[in-house]
């Protein structure tokens, strides 16, 4: 296959752009919601669980694939198991490049609120009612353009711009990150927030629901299963190590994911009685959650279950940029803290948000197209199919469940292709080199040959099953917003498409590998 023409300057760089891939949004802005909805710590419990038999193989795979083929998803999967299997990689490059599209818009989010939160704009009003009104403007699909934007110049510039952006952006992320959930653990409350987000309740881990959403979340933080990993691998330099690369970059992420969770449900639990207790002075203060106002108003005790069922049970895409200004606003020099938090998770969005762009390039310039054509279509495509999520919060959930659940089978495809190749070939070669820092063991060839694929179709499989009995009829409609139906009708037309396409992808994909391959023999 087509050899990388660029590589990483170094490791540190190499992990730096790796973290700024994997740590984002993800991390900061889904994690703290997604684990408030799933009741706290049994969704911790399974979390960790896939960190290690989900995240980590594939990852493995990822870094290998990349170093073994140095392309994007389509031409691995012509390694890896030959040109009838095409479609297997085009289907994981457009899950990530679908995730793109609206990952972009909460990408945009996060301009908007740097420039709100430095304007002072946020501090004048109630946080709840300027991210109601800011989502339902038009704003959303401009911060949108922008940030795609911006993504399409740092990809267009290469793997050195990448770089540059990676060595600033990051540390400072980190950083911050420390400090603020540091802050968050000691405001009054807030141990309320520890134990929400660390107790079990055990009878709750017999739901697949949960079991899904910690193995979904646990890609999200990771990159596991993309194909992001994959198109940064093409980069690597051959004396480099990808083993214990592969160990240090999701225990790092689930790490910033797990600071991020602690500083988000820390401040609600701090905050939300603050308002309650309050309620006879202003009576508006829970004008932006409904469902909390009623029942408080109904006589309900406000206990952590409340909270789950009143602001973190559905409509929760806001927790962060609603939470977040109302920590600050018990804080000494809040507004400015708040300038900086906003600012590094516009720099953690941007950074995955280039990761995803330059997954789509790859994959159009394997298929022979130019690189800066591939961009300009890839920004483009992207702008104009992120502009349904940017005017509608129901669809953006649409597509966050749709392709983030599909992560799974992307996760499952790539697992097929290693069998294929054949597993103990692959770790021998790929894994186990001459420059790897540590030796990976049979345990692996046991989780990526049968633990992987049957997490996939175990869970799923678990899924289905218990909502069966639900309103059989309406989880399987394809036009509700997140069922069982809407996932499989979406899922089932892509796959449709790249299996028609299989033959023509295939070809297209092994004639610009050919053209590289010779280019590169006359010019040597």
């Amino acid at each position: 296959m087509q050899p990388a023409r660029e590589a990483f300057s170094s490791r540190l760089v190499m992990m730096l752009v790796m973290l700024g891939m994997a740590v984002g949004t993800g991390n900061i802005w889904r994690f703290p919601r997604i684990v408030a909805q799933n009741g706290g710590g049994e969704f911790i419990l399974a979390w960790l669980a896939f960190l290690f038999l989900w995240s980590i193989p594939l990852i493995l795979v990822e870094f290998g694939a990349g170093r073994l083929t140095r392309t994007g998803p389509v031409g691995a999967f012509l390694t890896l198991m030959g040109p009838r299997w095409a479609w297997m990689g085009a289907f994981i490059a457009f899950v990530a490049t679908a995730i793109m599209f609206y990952y972009s818009v909460v990408a945009g989010w996060t301009i908007r609120y740097v420039i709100a939160s430095a304007t002072g704009e946020i501090p004048r009003t109630e946080p709840g009612g300027f991210w109601q009104a800011f989502t339902e403007s038009w704003w959303p699909v401009l911060t949108h353009g922008i940030a795609i934007g911006l993504g399409t110049v740092v990809v267009a510039h290469g793997v050195r711009a990448i770089e540059r952006v990676a060595r600033v952006l990051m540390p400072t992320l980190l950083v911050l990150v420390v400090l603020l959930a540091i802050r968050a653990v000691t405001l009054p409350g807030a141990s309320d927030g520890l134990a929400y987000l660390f107790s079990v309740d055990w009878e709750e881990l017999a739901n697949a629901r949960i079991w899904i959403e910690a193995l979904t979340q646990n890609a999200w933080d990771t990159g596991a299963g993309w194909g992001l990993i994959l198109a940064y691998a093409a980069y690597l330099r051959s004396s480099e190590d990808t083993a214990l690369n592969a160990f240090v970059l999701p225990t790092a992420n689930n790490t910033v994911s797990l600071l991020a969770g602690v500083m988000v449900l820390c401040t609600v639990f701090s905050v939300v009685p603050q308002m309650v207790a309050n309620l006879a002075a202003d009576p508006d203060a829970l004008q932006a959650y409904p469902a909390l106002a009623e029942a408080v108003g109904s006589g309900a005790v406000l206990t952590p279950r409340l909270i789950q069922d009143t602001i973190f049970s559905t409509g929760n895409e806001g927790l962060t940029f609603i939470w977040m200004p109302q920590l600050f606003a018990t804080l000494p020099a809040g507004r400015l803290l708040m300038v900086v938090f906003f600012l590094a998770l516009s720099f953690a969005a941007f950074t995955s948000l280039i990761a995803m762009i330059e997954l789509a390039t790859r994959v159009l310039r394997d298929a022979g197209m130019s690189r800066q054509r591939a961009i300009r279509l890839v920004g483009i495509g992207g702008f104009l199919l992120g502009v349904p999520s940017a005017l509608s919060l129901r669809f953006l959930h649409n597509q966050d469940f749709v392709w983030g659940v599909a992560l799974m089978v992307s996760g499952l495809f790539f697992a097929i292709g290693v069998v294929t190749y054949g597993v103990r070939r692959f770790r021998d070669a790929q894994l186990n080199h001459d420059h790897s820092d540590i030796r990976i063991g049979r345990w692996w060839d046991i989780v990526i040959g049968v633990v992987v694929p049957l997490e996939a179709l175990v869970l799923l499989g678990w899924w289905f099953y218990q909502v069966r009995g639900d309103d059989l009829a309406g989880w399987l409609d394809p036009l509700r917003e997140a069922n069982v139906g809407t996932m499989v009708a979406q899922w089932g037309a892509v796959l449709l498409v790249l299996v028609l396409l299989n033959r023509w992808l295939a070809a297209r994909t092994a004639a610009a590998a050919a053209a590289a391959r010779n280019g590169a023999a006359s010019n040597g």
